[in-house]
């Protein structure tokens, strides 16, 4: 029986394994669709009905392949506490919680059934690509995530010092300057908040061009990252 689980749901090449995994797929997608079903506003009854016995029979199959995971992995320990093992965990997490709870005061908790579509990673094999491009390219990402969060900083000082005295309500303080400093360096501009000031408007100016590299720098560690990741299989092949 061991075995037989063990063939069924770590993806191995035979027909039975394939199928198992279309099928919870299908029901990734499935149950992500009948939650944003949910949020519709004048249900019939009869349609929550529905949607609570769906979720509850995606609920139980998803159960059965954690705990099958769980049962036929080597190291249980390192399979609970692994990246997929919390997402499995996750997935389920809230239909355990929210049983015969008032789930108004919970709705938090159904944000977590978004986590299996994170269950997607472990079945389509260009996502499990991309996930092993970030993982090749993890201590480069977080050199940058530091080095962006310091220009944010550094963007909202500057702004703030040439646009407080002509716009106190809108940079009355370094923390209310952050707002401008993400959506320009991101080069998003939503236009609510923008320098009316000659020195602002210079400063924004480079500001502008050095978000056009903070947009650039991490597209190109992912996709070098991602090269990395797919050779090594095409080798094989």
């Amino acid at each position: 029986m061991k075995n037989y689980l063990k063939n069924l749901v770590e993806l191995n090449d035979t027909k039975k394994s394939k199928r198992f995994a279309y099928f919870i797929q299908f029901l990734i997608i499935f149950s992500v669709v009948t939650f944003s079903i949910e949020t519709l506003p004048d249900l019939k009854p009869q349609t929550k009905v529905i949607l609570n016995a769906i979720e509850a029979f995606c609920v139980i199959v998803f159960t059965f392949e954690y705990l099958a995971r769980i049962y036929v992995a080597d190291n249980k320990l390192k399979f609970i506490f692994s990246f997929f093992g919390i997402i499995d965990f996750l997935a389920i997490l809230p239909f355990y919680l929210s049983f015969g709870i008032d789930l108004r005061s919970l709705r938090l908790l159904r944000m977590f059934r978004l986590f299996r579509l994170f269950k997607l990673v472990r079945y389509n094999k260009a996502m499990r690509h991309f996930a092993n491009a970030m993982k090749l390219a993890k201590e480069q990402i977080i050199l940058f995530m530091i080095i962006t969060i310091m220009l944010i900083y550094f963007a909202a000082v500057g702004i703030y010092y040439f646009e407080n005295e002509a716009q106190p309500e809108h940079f009355s303080s370094v923390f209310s300057s952050l707002w401008w400093s993400i959506v320009t360096l991101t080069t998003v501009g939503y236009g609510d908040v923008y320098p009316i000031t000659v020195g602002g408007r210079i400063f924004t100016f480079f500001i502008l061009l050095i978000g056009l590299g903070v947009v650039a720098i991490p597209t190109g560690i992912i996709s070098s990252s991602l090269t990395k990741a797919v050779e090594p299989n095409e080798e094989k092949k």
